[in-house]
């Protein structure tokens, strides 16, 4: 039977006095200024403290350890507040705890802000709870439209920028969906590179072929060149995804045959003696088969 899996924290949430927490870190007078602790500030004062601290107990008679939610303890004690919800977990160390904490996604977030104002919450005072101008909220709202279904759901759990959605928007479906491809590939999902791929698309490829795309140096001539070496990246790396599963079987079956081979130490030998170079290449194939392995 599998061992059942220990709950991290208390299942209850509990009301605790600002003054009986330790915070890890103190409040700088830069992250007191940023837009960031600003916009806490705003969220709370428009809808109050929507995610508990996290807490850890210590000894009997000391102060709750404040594992997660410093910029809203700090905020909550410039509005004046004395009490706060919190969750209590088992784990003291903040680094831990963070690291397990999935982020809310571009995606994800525009889900939520257009829930939010399909129940009734104005544009205007989710703004004022992000702390943002109007603009940004509608701007996030209408995130997906001219999005296919498919991009969203590959690009749904990354943190990607408004601007790049918005280049994706210039591309029809199937090479929206190429570059979303490429993107997930390379881990890159940054303007720049959305606009080197838009910079690459062929005319008939585009929402709106007519119109000028303007990047910066580059000539008619050049802009063509990329496009073809941009359809031969994109067909090499299909290949190259395409065949990646099998390589690697066949890598570490032959590398599993050459490590027993040359633990022979009779064959080792001869071929130290005989064949020096097919042995180096043999050790080679070994030592990258266990890099590979080591990085999956």
């Amino acid at each position: 039977m599998p061992k059942k899996v220990k709950v991290a924290f208390d299942r209850v949430v509990i009301e605790l006095q600002l003054a009986d927490i330790l915070p890890l870190r103190q409040l700088t007078a830069a992250i007191e200024i940023s837009k960031r602790f600003g916009r806490i500030v705003a969220s709370i004062d428009t809808v109050g403290l929507a995610e508990p601290l996290v807490v850890a107990r210590q000894k009997e008679g000391e102060p709750y350890l404040l594992v997660d939610g410093h910029l809203r303890y700090y905020a909550l004690l410039k509005r004046g507040d004395t009490k706060v919800r919190c969750i209590v977990s088992d784990d003291d160390e903040a680094f831990t705890y963070n690291k397990r904490v999935n982020r809310l996604a571009t995606v994800q977030e525009h889900y939520m802000i257009d829930r939010a104002v399909r129940r009734g919450a104005s544009e205007e005072k989710i703004a004022r709870a992000f702390g943002v101008e109007v603009n940004v909220v509608r701007r996030r709202r209408n995130l997906l439209t001219g999005i296919t279904a498919e991009v969203a759901n590959l690009l749904a759990d990354r943190h990607i920028s408004i601007q790049t959605f918005e280049v994706l928007k210039k591309m029809k479906a199937p090479r929206q969906f190429e570059a979303a491809e490429l993107m997930v590939s390379l881990n890159n999902f940054s303007h720049s590179y959305a606009k080197a791929l838009l910079a690459a698309t062929n005319e008939e490829d585009l929402t709106k072929p007519n119109r000028k795309r303007r990047v910066g140096g580059l000539t008619p001539d050049q802009m063509a060149r990329m496009e073809r070496e941009m359809e031969n990246l994109s067909r090499d790396m299909k290949a190259v995804e395409d065949g990646l599963g099998d390589d690697v079987l066949h890598l570490v079956v032959a590398s599993r045959y050459l490590g027993k081979l040359l633990a022979n130490e009779r064959i080792t030998a001869y071929l130290e003696r005989r064949h020096p170079e097919i042995s180096a290449e043999f050790r080679t194939i070994i030592s990258n088969a266990s890099l590979e392995q080591s990085a999956q």
